[in-house]
């Protein structure tokens, strides 16, 4: 890796004229990153009920089907499927990235919305544990590319004193989308049978790809930072996009990753299992403490957004108060360490509310690192870097968790990497990073 340090001082940065319309288009990332959380949250709310038992339906109408047989699914299963999905979403995001940087965020983000939307309804198709993981892995291919986009679009729309609250307000819809999914779901698995829960958002993904096709635009005039003023924005150095890889601070941003995105995986993927194999919640009752859950991360999302601002007014230098931020919710996870031993159900959805709600915000921050150091043009791929890093740290983690599980039945040690884990990626990207100084991109 070459040195690309500026100096080891912070760039003055100007405060820019806002762009017109810039929080329409922050509006419609959140509903697109919404519907994405919907569609991968199905499975995990449905696991506890696919076990190869008759799910018994309410019928609406007379006449109506009363059961349904489920396909198996062991806690082993399930880990594979997991992987199968993280291996997708690694592999689909070394593409994702670049193909949204080449086509740009309006032709590219409502491809792979299509194509993550289509995958989603697939799974209702499905007969087997094969077919529940071919369709998972296509939904992984598909998916890969909501966060490069975002990202990206984030970084042409709004100066960096602003991205990292408009990152968690559209990131927000991670929760929003978990929040929805055990309140949807089980409703219509109950009266429509399990299949016809993956197939509910198609509509939703149909409307939002009309209205940002229609919508959606690159603003004429950006801004260059480099110098603290504002100007027409230069393009950046055209060079090949592995080139971005010699660079420490897309290594620090692809640590920070790697480490802490298979801890909301496992937030995503398992609590349903948790609740009911530690408290006995079964899939009616599921709802009240995964929307608890989802909620209070919801909140985190868009105020750990806005904690960099909280720490600029103390007298902060802009990078200063991101790696603050970033600190504040690294150690607010810490306390998940013991969830695994609790007894209560309701002070371990405590701990998780507030571990789920660090998580989001320090993800806003560390998403918004990724534009701090790098150019508008390539910020989609050094985002695809840190999501496949990311996605190869859950693919490891998933088959690990459903292994654990299968042969001791105990969620401690998973819980114990939880709440290390935002710790050691701060070490790592600042070891990486300091100072998140902007790299120096040769052309």
């Amino acid at each position: 890796m070459g040195d690309s340090m500026v100096g080891t001082e912070e760039q003055v940065l100007a405060e820019p004229p806002a762009l017109r319309g810039r929080w329409t288009i922050c509006a419609m990332l959140f509903v697109a990153t919404t519907i994405n959380y919907v569609d991968r949250q199905v499975l995990s709310i449905l696991k506890p009920s696919l076990t190869g038992q008759v799910l018994h339906l309410q019928p609406l109408l007379p006449g109506w089907p009363t059961m349904e047989m489920s396909i198996r699914v062991t806690n082993q299963d399930y880990g594979n499927i997991l992987a199968a999905f993280q291996i997708a979403y690694a592999l689909g995001v070394v593409f994702a990235g670049r193909l949204v940087d080449r086509l740009g965020c309006r032709r590219g983000y409502p491809l792979v919305t299509g194509l993550w939307s289509l995958a989603a309804m697939g799974h209702a198709f499905v007969r087997s544990v094969m077919g529940f993981s071919i369709a998972r892995f296509l939904l992984g291919l598909g998916e890969s590319g909501n966060f490069p986009a975002a990202i990206k679009a984030t970084a042409e729309w709004f100066s960096p004193k602003e991205r990292a609250l408009a990152t968690g307000i559209f990131n927000s819809g991670a929760g929003v989308g978990a929040i929805l999914a055990p309140l949807a779901v089980p409703w219509v698995a109950l009266h429509f049978g399990w299949r016809a829960s993956f197939l509910i958002t198609g509509i939703f993904s149909a409307t939002w790809i009309v209205w940002w096709s229609i919508r959606y635009r690159r603003p004429q005039e950006s801004m260059d930072w480099t110098r603290g003023e504002v100007t027409v924005a230069p393009p950046a150095p055209a060079f090949a996009w592995w080139k971005l890889l010699r660079h420490r601070q897309a290594w620090g941003f692809m640590m920070g990753k790697f480490l802490t995105d298979p801890v909301w995986w496992f937030f995503l993927f398992w609590l349903p299992q948790y609740f009911n194999s530690r408290f006995h919640v079964d899939l009616l009752h599921l709802g009240p403490p995964l929307v608890t859950v989802y909620v209070v991360s919801t909140i985190g999302s868009v105020y750990g957004g806005w904690l960099p601002k909280g720490y600029l007014k103390m007298g902060m230098t802009l990078k200063r108060a991101r790696l603050a931020a970033m600190l504040t919710c690294a150690v607010l996870v810490v306390p998940i360490v013991v969830a695994g031993q609790l007894t209560s159900e309701w002070l371990a959805v405590g701990l998780l509310s507030l571990a789920a709600a660090a998580h989001q915000g320090w993800s806003a921050n560390i998403f918004t690192t990724a534009s701090d150091m790098f150019p508008a043009e390539h910020v989609g791929t050094v985002v695809s870097f840190g999501q496949v890093a990311g996605a190869l740290g859950g693919a490891i983690f998933q088959p690990v968790a459903g292994n654990v599980l299968q042969l001791t039945g105990s969620y401690v040690p998973l819980f114990l990497y939880s709440g290390c884990a935002y710790l050691v990626a701060l070490v790592m990207l600042r070891t990486l990073a300091p100072g998140l100084n902007r790299a120096v991109l040769e052309g």
